[in-house]
């Protein structure tokens, strides 16, 4: 169609519309126009396009045109046409000074988030609903086979509610069963969300027999809300972009994205450095959308173990952003829940483990999940606080390889605390933690990741202590995240260890 015609257009527009609603095909409207400003402000556009650009000022507006067509149809007269646009203009300009004299250029400080947000929300579900969840979230229809496999290791669930063992996997899906009988829709994509990129999840099973897929989360008796759950293709940015918008059109739910790998999530940056961290500042604009991202070294190679923790710390403001590293799989169910229901909606980004999504140290029990709420910081549950003179703070998965070292029974003097929530930093929290060693010569900030990545630069601020000397201990400065070989990562990890427990390498 001409741009030229603004009839011509609409009507395009229209048939368009009315063809793909009843054909449910895609349609492509091909409008040929023309650009006839610059491409800002400041361009000016005949500079290197002198003679289109002469020919485009001489040309009259579709505007003009349209205007000159009902004035010759007889349909308004010239002046009305003239008062038609004066009084559009208006309208526009003082709607927007309105704008500007309403939201200004930054969000109100009423409008952040304070450190203590989430204390107030209750993210406990009754240990009976939590049953009840289990049990139905278990069962399939009468004719659907499940792979043999996974149903041995599925029916296991009904033995870790009971007596403990309540993997990542589990516990999530009790988390999302809950939400969703609160009346919070759940919708969760990514690249193999459907099972989880490391077989941890199971939120779509399929026949061994016919591939026929079944949902046990679409379907509990007691649920209020939609629930959607899509393998999505192999493009973040399409993919985490359009997930965006959906969270900022449907508020009330709580959409997650799975990167397959967290450093996956490199080829959306431009949407997390556009969007996410920024359309709080930019336009009071923010979501509860959730970002997943399998996060740790394994001995995988640098591209498969980190989620690049560092760069959302640096932009990470104004409480515009949470980021968290869980060390239990009930910190995470408390962290799910507590993100879908406060009231202060920012976007989530978590490190998910790998290790740690069927680590036995690292499941839960019933009552973790039916008890309490997430704990941005989690003291030393065996340390004797008075013998202590030297305390590691670490986050994520490297607290287990600490606490299991062979050394760790000769350091008495060492206490393991872990921090959960990275930001909003838990000044309070640390605080106390800190202040309950009385005796505390030396404080200890252990990481995986290279001295240049991870937490360390954007925290250490955070975690100087009066009187008490503050050191690293990781890898150190480097290019890539981390080794190739897992020997020489293996190495490396009990270096580390080692160095955080102060013990020597004999």
């Amino acid at each position: 169609m001409n741009a030229d015609d603004p009839e011509a257009a609409i009507s395009a527009v229209r048939l368009a519309l009315a063809f793909r609603r009843r054909f449910e095909s895609d349609v492509v409207v091909d409008l040929v126009g023309y650009r006839r400003h610059g491409h800002n402000e400041q361009d000016e556009a005949a500079y290197t396009q002198p003679l289109m650009a002469q020919q485009i000022a001489e040309h009259p507006t579709a505007r003009d045109q349209f205007a000159r067509k009902l004035v010759e149809e007889g349909v308004v007269t010239q002046a009305e046409a003239a008062t038609l646009v004066d009084a559009v203009t208006s309208q526009l300009k003082q709607a927007h000074e309105a704008l500007k004299a309403t939201f200004g250029t930054a969000p109100p400080a009423d409008g952040r988030i304070p450190y203590s947000s989430g204390d107030a929300v209750v993210t406990a579900v009754a240990a009976d609903r939590l049953r009840s969840l289990n049990e139905e979230l278990l069962r399939v229809p009468e004719h659907f086979a499940v792979h043999p496999k996974l149903k041995g290791q599925l029916e296991r669930r009904l033995q870790w509610i009971e007596e403990g063992g309540i993997d990542w996997g589990q516990a999530e899906a009790l988390a999302f069963g809950s939400l969703l009988v609160e009346g919070i829709p759940i919708r969760l994509t990514g690249q193999d969300s459907e099972r989880g990129t490391f077989s941890h999840r199971h939120a779509v099973l399929h026949d061994v027999n016919t591939g026929e897929t079944y949902t046990p989360l679409q379907n509990l008796e007691a649920q209020t809300a939609s629930c959607e759950i899509y393998n999505s293709p192999l493009s973040e940015y399409a993919c985490l972009g359009f997930e965006y918008g959906y969270s900022v059109a449907a508020p009330e739910a709580l959409v997650l994205w799975e990167a397959q790998f967290g450093d996956f999530v490199n080829g959306a940056q431009i949407v997390i450095d556009q969007f996410i961290v920024a359309g709080l500042s930019k336009w009071r604009e923010t979501t509860r959308l959730t970002l997943l991202l399998p996060h740790g070294y394994e001995g995988n190679g640098p591209e498969h173990s980190s989620a690049r923790l560092e760069r959302f710390l640096q932009l990470a403001a104004q409480e515009n952003i949470r980021v968290a590293n869980c060390t239990t799989s009930a910190q995470y169910f408390h962290l799910v829940r507590r993100q879908a229901l406060d009231a202060a909606g920012r976007p989530l980004v978590v490190m998910t483990p790998k290790g740690l999504l069927r680590l036995k140290q690292a499941s839960s029990t019933l009552s973790d999940l039916a008890e309490g709420s997430f704990r941005p910081v989690i003291d030393d549950p065996k340390a004797d606080h008075d013998a202590v003179t030297r305390l590691v703070f670490c986050s994520g998965k490297l607290y287990y390889d600490i606490v299991g070292h062979a050394q760790r029974a000769a350091a008495s003097n060492v206490a393991i605390a872990r921090l959960e929530q990275l930001y909003p930093f838990p000044v309070d929290d640390y605080a106390a933690v800190v202040g309950s060693y009385p005796n505390l010569e030396e404080e200890i900030w252990a990481q995986e990741e290279p001295q240049n990545m991870g937490a360390w630069r954007t925290i250490r601020h955070r975690l100087e202590a009066p009187g008490v000397p503050l050191s690293y201990v990781g890898r150190p400065w480097r290019a890539s995240p981390s080794e190739g070989y897992p020997t020489a990562h293996l190495r490396e990890q009990d270096r580390i260890v080692r160095a955080a427990l102060g013990v020597g390498s004999g």
